[in-house]
């Protein structure tokens, strides 16, 4: 006998759960983000397994769709290195200009504000004073990247390797009488996160591809490497673009004379981001989850405050599964439909209002 509790015990209830589990992944956070990246990695590495497993022992197959990955990531690091090298070529004039553009603002701030130089100065050695307190946390962190670049490869093969295993477990757990629905949510999730995550690639391809070709053509200085920047700002949601575009202005500003192209930048940047928006991400990326602006928006904040940069990332597909789970369970459907990005016409209140209205002309008629 299922007993149905009221509205204020099962709030309160909700709400401690909630708080318990952002607890957990935030004091867990340190194993959990390498985990996370290693099940996202595996379940798009995992089809490439499959095929080399035709033909080679399972282990044998693992290593190798592994090391088809890692080289293809040491490609783009060695091509983005290259590009950081020049970026140095031309620092001592960058560097002037920036002194240039700062006295300018020092000024402008003095003649707009009254602040003085005298003011500016003890306020920004009042800032460095005060994040001399993070100089503690950002060694934290490069210790915490160096754990992760060997704990990602070790969680990734360990999760292909026992994969089986985990998925028997997770059957288990429920009963048989939801065997099927269970079986359908790891298959939506499955195929969910690997047309994301391929789609993703090719979109980011893309994007840098425009970027670069943008800015070269604007004559901006490193222009390639400003580009693929900003495709990678670009996979973090609305955020990432406004960052993205904020850098090749800069630099504009530091290697050029006037503002024209700037505004062109911006220009070139706001038409790559509605080609992007309105014919890549909906063609290419074709999630089949489909999660709406206001919700990806509070989702990568909320990941970046609980998880920092990486919960930006891993914020879109967490949320995606959420909602293949949600759309499956008749309870939390409509918390599925929250999430999405289908906008109904009509709110239930209309509906039922104009149910009434047609019930009480069909009394009248009869």
């Amino acid at each position: 006998m299922v007993k149905n509790f009221p509205f204020y015990i099962k709030v309160p209830v909700i709400l401690l759960g909630l708080v318990i589990t952002v607890f957990i992944m935030s004091v867990l956070r340190d194993v959990l983000i390498p985990l996370a990246f290693a099940a996202l990695i595996a379940i798009l590495l995992n089809p490439l397994s499959n095929r080399l497993e035709r033909r080679l022992p399972k282990i044998v197959s693992i290593i190798l769709s592994m090391l088809i990955a890692v080289l293809v990531l040491f490609g783009v690091m060695y091509f983005l290195s290259s590009q950081i090298a020049h970026f140095f070529d031309n620092v001592d004039a960058m560097r002037q200009k920036l002194t240039e553009l700062l006295h300018t603002i020092q000024q402008w701030l003095e003649h707009q504000f009254g602040i003085t130089d005298k003011k500016q100065v003890e306020m920004l050695n009042e800032a460095a004073k005060n994040s001399k307190a993070m100089i503690g946390q950002t060694l934290t962190g490069v210790l915490g990247i160096l754990s992760v670049v060997f704990l990602i490869p070790v969680y990734t093969f360990l999760i292909m390797l026992y994969k089986t295993l985990i998925l028997n477990f997770i059957y288990e757990v429920f009963s048989e009488e939801n065997t099927r629905k269970v079986a359908e949510i790891l298959t939506e999730t499955k195929a969910a996160i690997q047309s994301y995550i391929i789609g993703l690639l090719i979109e980011t391809s893309i994007v840098a591809v425009l970027n670069s070709t943008a800015l070269l053509i604007l004559g901006v200085q490193n222009a390639i490497l400003i580009g693929v920047i900003g495709a990678i700002l670009n996979l973090l949601p609305y955020i990432g673009g406004i960052i993205a575009i904020a850098l090749p202005v800069l630099m504009a500003t530091l290697t050029t004379d006037g503002y024209t192209t700037q505004l062109l930048i911006i220009a070139a940047y706001a038409l790559i981001q509605f080609i992007d928006n309105n014919i890549l991400v909906p063609r290419i990326v074709s999630s089949k989850v489909q999660i709406n602006a206001l919700i990806s928006i509070i989702i990568v904040l909320l990941g970046a405050a609980l998880w920092g940069v990486p919960g930006m990332f891993l914020s879109i597909p967490f949320i995606a599964v959420l909602k293949i789970i949600f759309d499956r369970i008749d309870g939390l459907k409509p918390w599925g439909k929250l999430l999405g990005d289908t906008v109904p016409t009509e709110h239930m209140g209309q509906l039922k209002r104009m149910r009434r209205k047609k019930s009480t002309v069909s009394t009248e008629k009869n």
